[in-house]
Parts: structure tokens; sequence; C-alpha cells
């Protein structure tokens, strides 16, 4: 059960639901007690006088959940066996009477994926099979799935999908569509954080400073951000060798003639075939050309493109998208399979675009400064200039920890190892230019001034 950010008006306890036309005093001075233990975290004391307000007076007044979740929690992890289950127990009634009592204030699907993280934690105490657990976590999917964004509770829930699979309770297709499921609540999530967070990282890239309250949405964006990052990582890693192409292609080749009508099924099987590197087996272009068939997109025009080389699906694929950070997308992957293939000038060309619709993923600036690093000793017509490229790279690693707390280290790190390489203090001694601006060459086209120290 989150707990909400909430004023209360002169303490907790003097917070009074206005459909209550007589105060109960015993309620009241129960509610005064049990309030001030807990802001001690005194919880076992708390518990008696809480107990007595939640049983008789359930409606009086939130804190009854907000603070019963805190004590009930201290009562599980500090007790065992019969006692323990049923504390567990009555901490999954409290989150169901939250939602009783203060509908408005607790959504169906929070509270639903609360008791399933809950069941997952203590499965053992709680004597529950993974595939009960797992209907847990479904019915909050089924049900509410906009308001099922926990993190650990979205891991978990195709997690145990694929411990479902690995016990033959569930085939691979099966688990397969969870990844898809999951993996899409995670990205319109990220996307609804990575908008406001943007608004921030264009203010401060702009010149402009954040207001007082600005900086901690700022760290909170960024830090769910973090957090789903790696719920993803660790849903591939969990998928492993269950979604090889050796796995996907037999699986997609039986099941192509009974979906090739089925829009979703194209689209999620040939993304999948490029997530895992399958592109040049003849059954992607095959999916990818009756997705195009059926419902072109955006994602079919680029996988066209990148096919085909053929400049008309690389138009297509830009005319077709719309959305911004989809389209960021779009542009970061034509940049990194640009890249690949050494057409760097191009390459920062689209990253370029991807970082103006989506200004604050830093990943963009750590490849452009990695294309730079490997053309230094093409780009300079002596030794100084060339080895004077690694300055640019390192400037523009250090853009991507500026915009990107996620890649603050990383881009530290890149930052450090190209400076390394770029002259030395005694080298710019030598040379007396220090403060000198120098003009890089060939496809990079940049200027970067020489350190005066």
């Amino acid at each position: 059960m989150k707990t909400r950010i909430t004023i209360l008006f002169l303490a907790l306890f003097m917070s009074v639901n206005l459909g209550f036309a007589q105060q109960d005093e015993e309620c009241m001075n129960n509610l005064s007690i049990f309030d001030s233990y807990v802001k001690s975290k005194k919880y076992d004391d708390a518990y008696g006088p809480w107990k007595i307000v939640r049983e008789k007076c359930p409606k009086f007044n939130r804190a009854i959940y907000v603070h019963g979740e805190k004590i009930l929690k201290h009562k599980v992890e500090n007790s065992s066996g019969a006692e323990q289950v049923a504390h567990i127990k009555d901490l999954m009634l409290l989150y169901d009477q939250s939602r009783e009592h203060f509908e408005s204030r607790y959504d169906l699907g929070e509270i639903l994926v609360d008791k399933a993280n809950l069941a997952y934690k203590y499965r053992k105490e709680l004597n529950m099979s993974d595939e009960q657990v797992y209907n847990m976590f479904d019915e909050a999917f089924k049900k509410d799935a906009k308001n099922f964004d926990s993190s650990i509770g979205l891991y978990t829930y195709f997690s145990l999908a694929v411990d479902l699979f690995d016990a033959q309770k569930k085939t691979a297709q099966q688990m397969f569509d969870k990844y898809d499921d999951v993996m899409g609540m995670i990205e319109s999530i990220e996307e609804s954080y990575t908008e406001k967070l943007n608004k921030l990282v264009e203010k401060e890239e702009a010149g402009t400073a954040l207001t007082k309250n600005e900086p901690k949405y700022k760290a909170n964006f960024e830090a769910n951000l973090a957090a789903f990052d790696k719920v993803k990582s660790s849903m591939d890693q969990k998928v492993g060798e269950r979604a090889t192409c050796e796995v996907l292609i037999p699986l997609y080749e039986k099941d192509f003639e009974a979906n090739k009508t089925n829009g979703e099924w194209l689209q999620r099987a040939m993304n999948r075939m490029y997530a895992k590197e399958c592109k040049e087996d003849p059954l992607f272009l095959k999916l990818v050309q009756q997705k195009n068939t059926i419902e072109p997109n955006a994602d079919t025009a680029y996988y066209l493109y990148i096919l085909t080389g053929e400049q008309k699906y690389l138009d297509q694929t830009i005319a077709l998208s719309t959305d911004p950070l989809k389209k960021a997308k779009l542009y970061k992957g034509l940049a990194n399979e640009l890249k690949s293939k050494g057409s760097y000038g191009k390459a920062r060309q689209y990253y370029m675009e991807a970082l103006k619709l989506n200004p604050s993923d830093g990943s963009p600036h750590l490849s452009i400064a990695s294309m730079y690093a490997k053309s230094a000793n093409n780009c300079g017509d002596t030794n100084f200039n060339k080895r004077a490229v690694f300055w640019l790279a390192a400037l523009e690693a250090e853009k991507a920890g500026r915009v990107d707390s996620r890649l603050r280290s990383a881009a530290a790190q890149s930052a450090t190892s190209y400076r390394a390489s770029a002259p030395s203090k005694t080298d710019i001694f030598n040379c007396t230019c220090a403060g000198e601006v120098i003009q890089i060459g060939c496809w990079i086209g940049r200027s970067v001034t020489v350190p005066k120290n």
C-alpha cells in the first residue's frame, strides 16, 4: 500500500471525516495514542489502541490504514509460525478494508498488487504455489492494469510466468506474451515519467534555474526511470536462453499461418526477432512484409529499411512516426544501425534528432562520443590535432551524465578515459597553444579549445 503524500491538517488524529456528525471519544483518544506511538516507531505499543479504532470506527480516519500498514508489517517481520501467518493475513485484510472504507484514495490495482507482493514475499509461510501467486498478479493486471505500476510487482509477475514455463505449466507463447504485456506497461509508465523529466532537463539546459521543488521532482522521475531500467534488464536476463533465435524461429514458423492476419501477433513476433538479432533469417522478412501488408506502421517501415536499405522506407518510417518518444526511439535505432555500418555522419544526425525529442536520454551523447574517439586517427592533420579529438569526445560524454543521471557514472568513466588519450599538459606547454581553437575535419566538422590548465 503506497503511502500517499497527504496534508494532514492539525496532525493526523485531528483530521475528522465530515460524514460523522458525532465523534466517538474513545476512537479519538486511541487514534491520538497510536498516532503518537507510530511516529516514535513504537509499533508494538501502537497495536492495541490502533486495533480498537480499526474495529470500532473503521471509517474514522485514513490513519487507521496508513499507520496500520506500518504496524502490521512490523508484527509480520518480528513474529514467526502461526502468529506470523495470522499477521500476514490480517495485513491482506487491511489492504481490502482500506479500499472498502476510503475507495477514492486507494485504486483497485494498487491494492491487488500490494496483496500479491506480500503473498510472494511470504509464499512459503502461506504455503502458496507459484501459480497461486501468479494468479494474484494476473488479477491486478486484468482488473486494473493502469494502476499496476509497481516496479517490483511487474518484475515478479513476469518472473513467475517464466518459472511456470519452466515447470511446463505455461507455453512459450504465453511466456513471450506476458513479456510483451509487462514491457508494454513499463514503456507506458516510463513515457509518463520521461515527458515530465524532459521539461525539467530542457529548462536546465536552457540555463533556467529550477524552482524550489523541481529538483525533488526531477530526482523522483530519474529514480523511477532507473528502477524500471533495472526491471527491463532483469526481465531480459530472466528470459535468457528461452528466447534465442533457435527457440523463436520454429515457434513463429509453426504459428505463422494461424496468425498472419493478427496484427498484434505479427508486431510482437517481428519485434522480438529483431531484438534477439534474428533479422537475418528469412522468417523475419516474411513477418515484416506481412505486417506491412495488413497494418503498415513506423516499425514495419523501419525494419524494411534495415533489410533493404531503400530510402523510401526510411522516409516512410519518419512520416508514420508521430509520437515524440517513439520517434526518438526510432531515430536512435536508425542511428545505431548506421553507426554499426560506419556511417558516422549520418548516425550523428539521427542521434541529434533523437536528443531533440527525448533530451533526458543521454545515451546518444555517449554514442556520439564513441564515434568521435574511433575517428580520432582519421580526423586530424597532425598527431596533436588527432589526439585533440578526444577532448571533444570527453565533452560529449559529459553531456550524457549531465542530462541523464542513470548514465552519470558511465559518462564520467568514459570522459576520463577519453581525456587520458588527449594531449597531456606537457604537450600543451610544448606547443604553446593553450586556449587556441582547433578545427576538426572529416565527418566530425567541429572545433575544440585547447585547455589552459
